[in-house]
Formats: structure tokens, C-alpha cells, sequence
């Protein structure tokens, strides 16, 4: 029973596109998608009057000259922005990607281009909240984020309420769901198809990395975060840009293939092809908005963690963090797949399903195409997106569950998500799919509240 409905709800319902319920559209599509429209119009489009700007902090901190030790918060605002980028970037620009594009053809990487546009006014809006509202905990920490600006940005009942919907939601979602069992789970597989490792061995080293930082804190999060996240942005950058580079006459066709399908997919890729602009949007737009995150809640509580006493300055910061997941990251992913033609091994182009290429897959084929072992090379970037991706969502976690019930519990949440974190490992693929169905009930129930106070504040 547990096993027929929480899939059917999760994809029928929040993130899936369902055949009978809101003409086809999902419910989260609808409200993340139309928050940023909203958000866009309110800041008088802060995405493009301000990118320079923000441009220049992000390039202030990661050459150390953004380095406000006199203000109060835990961590720089560049390591804020690198902790909320660790959970962003992750298995979904690599494998999300190459789903997306295998389900809904290559046009699908424009509508997650346009789902990251409207995407960065709601990620600014986001961290200029998370430090409007954040408060000094009793040690000194400080704890920013949507559970913070609903009770006292709204305040009230209903801002109590969306409070304790979001903490509760949150600490459900980061403990079991997406941003942990997932995570271990599709490393330890991705470890033993790749290099013969037994998942466990895997899932043993991913708990002792993993832990040693976390058990750390925010700052040792925030330290680690802002070394790793840029070296494995600039490998998966440097594969990727050797697989284009070699493809480099074919860019501009490829590219051309991109927006023609966005419209018109029959036309594009051929007549044979029985997918509409019905389904480029729907997969492009569902996976644009769970691979940055904008709307869902948990980038505010890492920027809330800043050293700062600028909400504005830290909103530009952190609306860059959607802009390099998206339009950097996973853009790569959707050029390699395209100009390498690895696009038509998916289901759209080949007879036989079991002989089609789908997720990691499909990336795997584009860069082993081209660069040798690039299966490898995909390997080690879908190791790290993944250690990264824990490393946030163990914090996120964290200050979910010390908003509920305070700062003494940290120690035994840092326990729970490293017990979590190996079990995820282990062989057994039918658990995991529950479990990654109920993180993204999570994640949607984390969504809601948040976005109403996102559009209750905004004025």
C-alpha cells in the first residue's frame, strides 16, 4: 500500500505530469515557475539589472577579498554561497540533465534555461530573507532561513504554522530522502558499475569523508565547501568543454537543434519523433527547477549563515549560485549531449527500450565519444557532485531540526545522518525508490510554505 500511493502522490501530483490533475501541468511546476514570474516582475527583473554586480562579489570572494571577519555570522559570503551551490550541483546536472533530454528531446535544455532565469529573482529574494530575519542562537551561531521570515516575517498563527510545516518537512527530506540516501545510494551503484567496488565499501568511505567534515559544523562545512565545489566544477567543466572543443564545428548546429526543438520537436529532430513542445517544457522545466533549487527553501538557511549585514548584497551573491548551476553546469551537460548526437541513443530515436540510453548513461556515451575512460571521468564527477550535495543538505537538516527543538540536538542529528548516509549504500533498489519518493514529498512540503512567504513578503 505504503509503496503504491507515496509514488503515485509524488508524481502525480507535486513533481510528476500527471494526465488528469491541472490540465496535465505539476502542482510544483506551476507554483516555483510562477513564484520566480512574480518575483521577477517585483524586483523590476534583479536578475539582469544586477548581474554585473553580482558577477564582481562572487569574484571578490573567491579571491578572498570578500573576507567581513568583524560582521556577525559563521562563515564568509562567498563559503555561503559555495555551501548552497554543494547541495545544488549535484548528481542532477550529470544524470538530470541526460533525462530530461532523453524523455523530452534536446529542447528541453531551453526551458531550463528559462526556469533559471525566473529562477535567480526567487534565490535573491530567498537570501535577502534568510538575513533579514535570522537570529543569534544562544551559542552564538547564527540560524537564517524560511522558518525564520515565516514566523517573524509573517508572523502570527500562519507564520508559526508554515514555520513548523517547513522545519518538520525539511528535516524529513534532508535525513532520508534526496539529499542523502539518494545521494549514497547512486554513488555506491554508480562505483560498482564503473569500478567493481561492493556498495558497502563505498558507502563506508562516503560515511567517514562525510562525517569528518560535518561533525565540524558550518564552518568546516563552509571551508571544505568552498575548495571543493569550485575543483569539481572546474573538472566537470574541463571534460565537458574537451568533448565540445572537439565537436566545435557541429557547436553551432547543436545549439540550433536546442532551440528548434524548444518549439517545435517533430520539426527539429524529425517527424518520427512522437514528442510535442508539450513535453520539452514539462521535462525541461520540472528538472531546471530540482536541480537549483529556487523556491524550495534550503539556499536561505546557508546565506543566513553569512557574514554580512547586507540582505541585498548577499540576494545578488546568492542568485548567482542558480546562474552557475544551470546555465554553466548543466548547460555543458546539454551541449555534450547534443553536439556528440547522444541524444539519439535515447528512447525517442531508438526501437528497443532496453537498448536505450537514459540518465548518466547518455552522458557517459558523450564524453567516452570523445575523451578516453570518460566514463570515468563521469564517475569521479558524479562522486563529488554527490559528497557535495551531503555536505548541504546535512546542515539544512541540522538547522530544520534545531529550529523545532534547539542547538542540543545537533550532535545526534550529525549522528543519524551519517547512520543514514551508509544504509542509503546498501543494495536494495525498491527501498531507495520509496525512499527517494518521500524526499520529494519532502521537498514539495518544504516548497509550499516557503513560497507563501516568499510572495507574502514580497511587497
Amino acid at each position: 500500500m505504503l509503496k503504491q500511493w507515496i509514488p503515485t502522490i509524488a508524481d502525480d501530483y507535486l513533481w510528476g505530469w500527471g494526465p488528469d490533475f491541472l490540465w496535465g501541468i505539476p502542482l510544483m511546476v506551476i507554483l516555483l515557475l510562477g513564484t520566480g514570474v512574480v518575483l521577477t516582475l517585483v524586483t523590476g527583473f534583479i536578475q539582469i539589472r544586477r548581474f554585473r554586480q553580482a558577477s564582481r562579489l562572487v569574484l571578490a570572494g573567491a579571491f578572498k577579498s570578500d573576507q567581513t571577519t568583524e560582521e556577525e555570522g559563521d562563515i564568509t559570503p562567498f563559503q555561503a554561497l559555495m555551501t548552497a551551490l554543494s547541495a545544488t550541483v549535484g548528481n542532477g546536472n550529470i544524470a538530470g540533465v541526460a533525462s530530461a533530454i532523453a524523455l523530452g528531446g534536446p529542447g528541453a535544455a531551453f526551458w531550463m534555461w528559462i526556469t533559471a532565469v525566473f529562477g535567480m529573482a526567487t534565490k535573491y529574494a530567498e537570501a535577502v530573507l534568510g538575513v533579514k530575519y535570522r537570529r543569534v542562537m544562544e551559542d552564538g551561531s547564527m540560524a537564517g532561513g524560511p522558518m525564520y521570515y515565516c514566523e517573524y516575517g509573517i508572523g502570527g498563527k500562519l507564520g508559526r504554522f508554515l514555520a513548523v510545516m517547513f522545519a518538520v518537512c525539511g528535516t524529513l527530506a534532508c535525513l532520508i530522502g534526496t539529499g542523502n540516501m539518494f545521494q549514497t545510494n547512486s554513488m555506491a551503484v554508480a562505483a560498482q558499475n564503473q569500478f567493481g567496488v561492493p556498495q558497502w565499501i563505498t558507502g563506508l568511505i562516503i560515511t567517514v569523508l562525510v562525517g569528518l567534515v560535518i561533525i565540524g559544523g558550518i564552518k568546516r562545512i563552509g571551508q571544505v565547501a568552498e575548495r571543493l565545489v569550485p575543483t569539481m566544477i572546474l573538472l566537470y567543466f574541463l571534460g565537458a568543454i574537451a568533448v565540445i572543443v572537439y565537436h566545435i564545428a557541429d557547436v553551432p548546429n547543436a545549439i540550433l537543434i536546442i532551440f528548434e526543438s524548444a518549439f517545435s520537436p517533430r520539426a527539429a529532430l524529425g517527424g518520427a519523433v512522437g514528442i510535442g513542445i508539450q513535453q520539452a517544457i514539462r521535462y525541461g522545466v520540472a528538472r531546471g527547477i530540482l536541480s537549483n533549487e529556487s523556491g524550495l527553501g534550503s539556499a536561505p538557511i546557508a546565506h543566513g549563515a553569512a557574514k554580512t549585514k547586507d540582505p541585498v548584497r548577499q540576494g545578488q551573491i546568492a542568485m548567482m549560485g542558480t546562474f552557475i548551476d544551470t546555465i554553466v553546469v548543466c548547460s555543458l551537460t546539454a551541449i555534450a549531449i547534443t553536439v556528440t548526437g547522444a541524444y539519439l541513443k535515447g528512447p525517442l530515436f531508438v526501437s528497443d527500450p532496453s537498448q536505450a540510453l537514459n540518465s548518466i548513461d547518455m552522458t557517459t556515451w558523450a564524453f567516452d565519444s570523445v575523451i578516453p575512460f570518460g566514463g570515468t571521468v563521469v564517475a569521479i564527477g558524479s562522486f563529488l557532485f554527490g559528497l557535495s550535495t551531503l555536505l548541504g543538505w546535512s546542515y539544512y537538516g541540522e538547522k530544520c531540526l534545531e529550529y523545532l527543538v534547539g542547538i542540543k540536538v545537533r550532535n545526534v542529528y550529525r549522528m543519524l545522518f551519517i547512520a543514514f548516509m551508509f544504509l542509503g549504500s546498501l543494495p536494495s533498489q525498491a527501498g531507495i525508490h520509496v525512499v527517494v519518493k518521500i524526499g520529494d514529498i519532502g521537498n514539495a512540503l518544504m516548497a509550499i510554505p516557503n513560497l507563501v512567504a516568499l510572495l507574502f513578503l514580497a511587497g
